[in-house]
């Protein structure tokens, strides 16, 4: 297989079956979905709907792992426990509560396959916010070229690239210039949250979430800091137009004061 899709849950059995759902309609196939769960009340991906839909999953030829990752030691932690379950060469990262739609996968295997670098995300859209347009959250620097690695720090100018990633301005900006999964094109991030493929070597090679026992164990942010340190080394980017989006659910991670890339940048 050349893709494992790596999901971290937590008390979201109903978000799950979407996400799997959508998972179940891509148009790329032979893929592995690996699931860790750390609910201690009930299991996740034993839920009716969530069960429905693995089972469409394992009919399409898509190999799935059920882990139930516990106690609890933070978000690092589940994220370094799932990076150590890949086998493929390249893993997406992806959030229990969003929807993607079918071209979503291909595409980014082919966009990190050609640009070579450590990471490739699509930003997520809030589709509530449709309405609600910001042009000057809208600036994007794209690749014209090859994408390199850069060193991108909190507080830097760089760092203010993260405002495109608001609300639904992906899907304004995709649309104002006319793109296309047909016409897609790459830029510079300061990070994507949410839907992330990586380079499993290159990630490794950058630590993975191997920060996690630096991190109490409620800390937000470990994406980012793992995304900066691969980004330094390998170059990271997204892609537009994305495909994908919030479900809109309240963050399972309510205390945020511990900011990873803060903390240990």
């Amino acid at each position: 297989m050349t893709l494992d899709v790596l999901i971290p849950t937590y008390a979201r059995p109903t978000a799950l079956a979407v996400t799997l759902t959508s998972l179940a309609m891509q148009d790329l196939p032979d893929v592995r979905v690996v699931i860790s769960d750390q609910d201690d009340r009930h299991d996740a991906a034993c839920s009716p709907e969530a069960q429905a839909v693995l089972r469409v999953l394992r009919l399409h030829g898509d190999a799935v792992e059920l882990h139930k990752h516990l106690p609890r030691r933070g978000m690092a932690e589940q994220r370094q426990f799932l990076l150590d379950q890949a086998r493929a060469p390249y893993a997406l990262l992806l959030d229990d509560e969003l929807i993607l739609e079918p071209h979503v996968l291909r595409r980014m295997l082919a966009a990190i396959e050609d640009a070579r670098c450590g990471f490739v995300g699509c930003p997520v859209i809030g589709l509530s916010y449709a309405d609600d347009v910001r042009e000057d959250e809208q600036e994007v620097e794209f690749w014209d070229g090859r994408v390199e690695p850069e060193a991108v720090r909190p507080g830097s100018p760089a760092w203010q690239r993260h405002r495109l990633h608001n609300a639904a301005n992906p899907l304004h900006l995709q649309r104002r210039l006319g793109l296309t999964p047909e016409r897609q094109r790459l830029y510079r991030v300061a990070w994507v949250g949410g839907c992330v493929l990586y380079d499993v070597a290159k990630l490794r090679a950058a630590g993975g979430f191997g920060f996690w026992p630096r991190l109490p164990t409620l800390h937000a942010g470990e994406d980012v800091l793992a995304q900066l340190r691969v980004m330094e080394r390998y170059g990271g980017c997204g892609l537009l137009p994305s495909g994908v989006y919030h479900q809109e659910l309240p963050t399972t991670i309510v205390d945020r004061s511990v900011d990873a890339p803060w903390a240990l940048c």
